[in-house]
């Protein structure tokens, strides 16, 4: 059996990813005030087992001993979010300095690591302040972000080159405001959909104010896409997966590269009476606004969507259907995937760079008796999905790098301690770090720049 060597290209960046409420713990600690997670985490019955991410990872205290670890690793990049309320504890207005020299010192360990910070402003972590204020639901909470933004860079922008404004604005828009299954727990798709607007609104005002504080500046968006497949060649289908497309994906894509919203995504919510005023939360100038200039997009992939009309009486039998190959979250493994939707926005929006800010799985193998950890399954999944990566690059996509999700398991939402996507094990009664196989090998994968 021969085995083909796959190299990435020079300068191709490897890191891990992380976001302040799922690791840092410290909830009431410092001047931090108080975010929509701490309250949905502390509402019964929100989270699996009652779980909350007031301990956490304790990556607040324990932060050296972490990029210890990851310098172990020989990362090269670290993405991580900063907590919203840490810096400004009411959303705007004073400003908590103890949270600032948290990340300053975050920041000046990183660098001298040797490890490259990716800064994500905005985690999902709102100030609860703003949310009583309306939250995303309220054009105000845009200006808030621009404020923060300005406060943030300004602080951290003479040493921080690379900056994610928003993580997921479709979690952030659908999940929590049309599903309930996240903070602030709404389940209204009005109020979804004008969310999705002042997410990508506030996108658009901070890019130029992050360039201003931070001259050197590399500024994206990272979008959670999911590649729609139908799931026969027929009509019926094709359609649902049209829907889908343009709901999960091209409802972002499209305003962002400067098509402003699909209009067939405008008539479809008009008609199923998600717009009972139209598009009236759009203002002049906004989607020129939302369409500024990045310098790179995001992505985070975890599953394709295989989409299927279940009621139209003349429909094809499938020839697409889900393999039984899933993560602990239910997710299909699916890597080619990864490979159609790269190259799908490499030609259909051409953004000048992409990074894989997210990709991973959920499998809760633990040590054994020799204290080794063995996911063959995880190794596998990332060793599949770089090929399909490393793909892409040689068909021409710009990909400049990927970031593991995750660098440790951590509280994964509403589904609390329950999933593991870490590449590190993390003992949450002693908070011991053990790193699995998945990390000897990508450690491995990063000092010879492929496998």
């Amino acid at each position: 059996m021969s085995s083909e060597k796959i190299v990435f290209p020079d300068g191709f960046l490897w890191g891990t990813a992380t976001s302040s409420y799922q690791i840092e713990g410290a909830w009431q600690v410092d001047g931090k005030g108080e975010s929509i997670w701490d309250r949905f985490a502390h509402t019964q019955g929100k989270i699996k087992n009652g779980d909350t991410g007031d301990v956490a990872n304790d990556h607040y205290h324990r932060w050296p001993q972490d990029i210890a670890l990851m310098q172990d690793l020989g990362l090269q990049a670290y993405r991580f979010s900063i907590a919203w309320p840490r810096i400004l504890p009411a959303g705007r207005g004073q400003i908590n300095q103890a949270g600032l020299d948290f990340y300053s010192r975050l920041v000046d360990g990183l660098l001298e690591a040797n490890i490259r910070p990716f800064v994500t402003l905005y985690h999902w972590d709102l100030p609860q302040a703003l949310q009583d204020e309306g939250g995303w639901a309220a054009r105000s909470t845009a200006e808030a972000f621009v404020e923060y933004a300005d406060v943030v860079s300004r602080y951290l922008g003479d040493r921080v080159q690379n900056w994610i404004t928003h993580n997921e604005p479709w979690v952030v828009a659908y999940v929590a405001h049309a599903f309930g299954e996240h903070a602030p727990g709404m389940r209204d798709f009005a109020t979804a959909v004008t969310t999705s607007h002042h997410v990508l609104l506030s996108h658009g005002w901070a890019v130029p104010v992050i360039r201003q504080n931070s001259p050197e500046a590399q500024v994206g968006i990272t979008l959670n896409l999911s590649p729609s497949v139908a799931a026969s060649p027929s009509a019926a289908d094709y359609q649902v997966m049209r829907y889908h497309d343009g709901f999960f994906n091209r409802w972002f894509l499209d305003p962002l590269y400067g098509r402003h919203y699909p209009a067939d995504m405008v008539a479809a919510y008009q008609a199923q009476g998600y717009l009972p005023n139209g598009l009236d939360f759009v203002r002049n100038g906004d989607l020129e606004a939302i369409a500024v200039h990045t310098d790179f997009l995001g992505i985070n992939y975890y599953s394709r969507s295989i989409n299927r009309d279940e009621v139209a009486a003349d429909n094809l039998p499938p020839t697409v259907v889900k393999r039984d190959d899933v993560t602990e979250m239910g997710w299909e493994v699916y890597a080619p995937a990864l490979f159609d939707l790269l190259s799908r926005l490499h030609f259909d929006y051409q953004p000048p760079k992409l990074y894989i800010t997210e990709n991973g799985c959920s499998y809760s193998d633990g040590p054994d008796g020799n204290g080794r950890i063995a996911d063959t399954r995880r190794l596998k999944y990332l060793r599949d999905h770089f090929t399909q990566a490393h793909k892409a690059i040689q068909n021409g996509v710009p990909l400049d790098g990927y970031f593991v999700w995750s660098l440790m398991d951590n509280f994964e939402w509403a589904h609390g301690f329950s999933q593991r996507f870490g590449i590190v094990w993390v003992d949450y009664e002693t908070q011991e770090r053990l790193p699995k196989d998945s990390a000897l090998w990508y450690k491995d994968v990063i000092a010879h720049n492929g496998f």
